[in-house]
């Protein structure tokens, strides 16, 4: 990140930094307004990366990005307005506030699917219609609740993840919507690139709504 030198003083590097034009916005971190395939609109930082094994680093800072994805989250969002709740981060896509809402839906899935794949043998996990809840009354609450659930949620996974031997980490669930195995560590793995997913969904939203 570069370094906050104010508008109009000198850096470092002795240049100096120019006021910005008049009407024009500032750029930020933010995913700027530009034109977009459809897929690239639904996952812009690519699908989740799965690997067939995970070193000790990949799997620290995947739990770092699972710990700090709450207040990551509240950072983002937190000085929101209700227009800006409101837009949709693409067209057809779900606004600001459900897909704050559905983080906490699919995160407390995400903690219930674990303790299953550490207490059952491959256990059959029940996919849950997303589409369908985003839609659901709750999704209309302020989306201050949904955020304080997710950081009671990162607090349990962590706890989780944390405690885990190799052993465990090697456990695993079956998913019936994707017809596919999960390794304890593949959920890590998963949950780690959801969050980094939705945050860059809200981003997008964030600048279509300026």
């Amino acid at each position: 990140m570069d370094s906050l030198t104010p508008l109009g003083q000198t850096n470092t590097s002795g240049r100096k930094k120019m006021m910005p034009e008049k009407g024009a916005r500032p750029k930020s971190c933010s995913i700027e307004k530009k034109k977009m395939t459809l897929e690239s609109q639904q996952y812009p930082i690519g699908k989740c990366q799965y690997q067939e094994d995970y070193t000790e680093a990949d799997l620290k800072a995947m739990l770092l990005d699972i710990e700090t994805f709450p207040a990551r989250l509240e950072n983002l969002v937190q000085h929101l307005d209700e227009d800006q709740l409101q837009t949709r981060y693409r067209d057809g896509g779900w606004t600001i506030q459900q897909v704050i809402h559905h983080c906490a839906d699919s995160h407390m899935n995400c903690v219930l699917r674990v303790k299953m794949a550490l207490s059952d043998e491959n256990p059959t996990i029940r996919p849950y219609p997303e589409a369908i809840w985003a839609e659901m009354a709750d999704y209309q609450l302020p989306f201050n609740m949904s955020l304080t659930l997710l950081y009671c949620i990162h607090a349990k996974l962590i706890a989780l993840f944390k405690s885990l031997t190799k052993e465990q980490l090697d456990r695993t669930y079956y998913h019936p919507q994707y017809e596919k195995t999960f390794r304890v560590k593949d959920v890590i793995c998963l949950y780690a690139w959801h969050g980094k997913h939705h945050l860059a969904h809200i981003e997008m939203g964030i600048a279509r709504s300026r």
